[in-house]
């Protein structure tokens, strides 16, 4: 195992800077160079042509939604957008593509010179972005064997359906002054591209399944120096507490190094979810990539027109959308918190908008549905409620059809696939009973099977109601209207 550096320790000797790569998945229909399905799931080689494979005499052609979604990317990132850029070539041995190069920028990109705020316990940083360019993704590479690794791997194969598929590199340039908070900074510009890419439609930004990831640099100087570091590459780190987890590891592991008089490998590091990296290959070597311009594409040459017809598209900023929502639902700072950390901001929106109060809203996907959730080991939207129905249920709620207990077995039977939650309720007759006759027959029965508590009532004891209403709820399984149950009780007993 390395040996690692007490975090504040190393930033007692130490300023990390930080260098991040984002790679954004378009979710186009379809691939950045050919008309093969761009879609995340299908069988092995299923989405390939001659164009993706790299096959003798295909021509590729590019996608213009591809463009159009790279340059709203660019100016939600408060980017520059190029008048004229090209593709390159980017020759590597990529064993998952077949053509042995991939199609890139590389010293004309479309998007350049942006920035992206971020904010962390109350204090603002300005991410400075470079560039922001179109590429194609690699295919993917399977590895047979206990660990999924390439390390110990029986075999690997090669799945080409992903090779082609659109995606945005967005690169910073170093970001200093962060200090301690480097890491949790770093978190928070990802997932600040991440709602931006939501927000904007462009991408479904899965980190899960790398429709979204990472590549985190990192590097250290010490205190009082301007002197860059040699800096290490973190690759593909895709879920936002790996980032963090990541980028403290190696800070500290780079701290021990330096600390001791040792020299750091500038290199590629794999994270393990273990909670620790490991080296890949060096990258002390500039390497030669041999770029040259695609021969078979035309530049891109968007015109200012164009650009800005782009621009009046963009959706409300992401962050200036979180304090607008928050004022108007009238959460308290740590309520809104909570719904932010389940990544539930949109459903619950959605749920309002047809037609629930936000304090209901926002009880149902943190309550019930956050459970079943949990339980079933899924994000919180694929739980199999959509919002309308979650406004339903409440609507059911609101108008004395069920109590919060019956909506949720409302719930339980829509996830079911018993049909609307109208339709739950009619099949499982599930009706609160606000009948007096029934209710009242029932209090009746209550109170003979409880005499102390029907004394202490009659004393002026009106909290020792709660027992005989326990008792009728539970002789009418949940559906009695707790309510008028009380009521009847005091009218009996006063």
């Amino acid at each position: 195992m390395d040996e690692l550096l007490d975090y504040d320790e190393a930033m007692a000797l130490f300023d990390p800077v930080l260098g991040l790569e984002v790679h954004v998945e378009l979710n186009t229909a379809s691939k950045m160079f050919c008309g093969c399905a761009n879609h995340f799931g299908a069988e092995p080689n299923s989405n390939t042509c001659p164009v993706c494979l790299g096959l003798p005499g295909a021509l590729p052609a590019v996608n213009a939604t591809a463009i159009e979604s790279a340059i709203r990317i660019g100016l939600s990132l408060n980017c520059d957008i190029a008048t004229w850029c090209r593709f390159a070539r980017k020759n590597y041995f990529y064993p998952d593509m077949t053509k042995d190069f991939q199609t890139s920028q590389y010293d004309e990109p479309l998007c350049f010179e942006g920035h992206v705020d971020v904010e962390v316990d109350g204090r603002t940083f300005r991410i400075a972005v470079e560039r922001a360019h179109m590429e194609e993704d690699a295919g993917k590479l399977v590895h047979a064997g206990a660990s999924g690794r390439i390390h110990g791997a029986d075999y690997s194969l090669v799945d080409y359906n992903r090779a082609g598929t659109p995606l945005i590199e967005i690169v910073t340039k170093p970001v200093r002054g962060t200090g301690s908070m480097a890491p949790q900074v770093a978190k928070a510009y990802v997932a600040a591209l991440r709602d931006t890419m939501r927000a904007l439609g462009v991408s479904d930004v899965k980190m899960e399944q790398g429709s979204l990831r990472c590549d985190a640099n990192v590097s250290l100087m010490p205190k009082g120096s301007d002197v860059l570091g040699t800096r290490t590459e973190t690759k593909n780190v895709n879920s936002l507490r790996s980032i963090e987890a990541a980028l403290t590891y190696e800070i500290r592991r780079q701290a021990a190094i330096l600390a001791c008089g040792g020299r750091v490998k500038q290199e590629t590091r794999m994270w393990h979810e273990e909670g620790y990296t490991t080296a890949g290959r060096s990258k002390e070597e500039a390497e030669d990539y041999r770029y040259f311009p695609e021969p078979d594409l035309v530049p891109v040459a968007p015109s200012r027109e164009w650009v800005e017809q782009l621009r009046s598209t963009l959706p409300e900023n992401p962050a200036a959308k979180r304090v607008r929502l928050a004022a108007e639902w009238g959460m308290t700072e740590r309520e809104f918190g909570d719904v932010l950390a389940a990544d539930a901001l949109d459903l619950i929106e959605a749920t309002v908008a047809a037609g629930a109060s936000p304090a209901s809203a926002r009880k149902w996907w943190l309550g019930e549905l956050a459970r079943v959730a949990n339980a079933e080991g899924v994000e919180l939207a694929a739980v199999g409620l959509t919002p309308a129905q979650v406004a339903e249920v409440q609507g059911l709620v609101d108008g004395g059809v069920v109590n919060d207990k019956l909506a949720r077995q409302v719930i339980e039977g829509v996830l079911a696939g018993e049909g609307s939650p109208a339709e739950v309720v009619e099949r499982r007759g599930l009706k609160v009973v606000s009948d007096d006759g029934a209710l009242s027959a029932a209090v009746d029965a209550a109170i003979a099977a409880d005499p102390d508590a029907a004394a202490k009532i009659r004393d002026g004891k009106v909290a020792a109601a709660g027992a005989l209403i326990g008792s009728v709820m539970k002789a009418m399984r949940g559906q009695a209207d707790a309510g008028r149950v009380r009521e009847l009780i005091l009218e009996k007993l006063s």
